[in-house]
């Protein structure tokens, strides 16, 4: 019951970014691609997150595939995909004309993921156990960056992935911040959930202890 990717390449025009490249990330397990921007870090995460289309290649998440010998599954297959995975974006992507609780609500009622009462459950309790649960009414624009990061890793977590995806989760945060950060990080894969993580940040790797570490020199062999 793991990601694997296997065999995947991608290319732009004549640029080669990943070639026959293959991996996976066990339950419990924090993996994290390092390597600088242009490295291709990005490209394997979007390929994951089914936003930019492999060249050939495989890719599954508990024996759910999204892309099978380079090959797109059928439309339900995919979207059984996308509900085991979340991704907390870079930039949060948090609507600002949303409060946190609904915009933790607003992914989950769409795909009518439970009952509303349900999820208004989950988002308190998810909050909560981020460290912001008085932050509910709240808008975006009132939270610090730490408080946004943790909103977005919330958001994520509302329909209960088995994989959760960050890029880039420590770029616009101080030091102390980036250690709390990395302790939930943790707290997060002590649950069984698979962690991937993209990033450029050394310090980020080196709190998180004993996490697996894919440098993107190894993308093209």
């Amino acid at each position: 019951m793991s990601l694997i990717v296997k065999d995947v390449s991608k290319q732009f025009g004549n640029n080669v970014v990943i070639s026959n490249y293959s991996m996976e990330v066990a339950p419990g397990e924090i993996t994290v691609i390092l390597g600088e921007s242009g490295s291709g870090k990005t490209t394997i995460l979007r390929m994951i997150n089914h936003l930019e289309e492999v060249d050939k290649g495989s890719i599954s998440i508990d024996d759910t595939y999204l892309v099978k010998d380079g090959e797109y599954q059928d439309n339900q297959s995919i979207k059984d995909y996308q509900y085991k995975i979340g991704l907390v974006f870079q930039d949060y992507q948090l609507f600002p004309n949303l409060s946190v609780t609904e915009n933790l609500l607003l992914a989950p009622l769409s795909n009518k993921f439970a009952d509303k009462a349900v999820l208004e459950e989950r988002a308190a309790s998810l909050l909560e156990q981020m460290g912001v649960g008085d932050k509910g009414d709240s808008k975006p624009s009132q939270l610090s960056g730490g408080q946004k990061q943790r909103v977005a890793i919330a958001r994520a977590m509302m329909m209960n992935p088995s994989l959760l995806c960050f890029d880039e989760p420590t770029s616009a945060l101080d030091e102390k911040t980036v250690g709390k950060i990395a302790e939930l990080i943790t707290q997060l894969s002590n649950q069984g959930i698979m962690i991937l993580i993209i990033t450029h940040d050394n310090e980020l790797v080196k709190l998180l202890g004993d996490a697996r570490v894919i440098r993107t020199t190894e993308f093209i062999k």
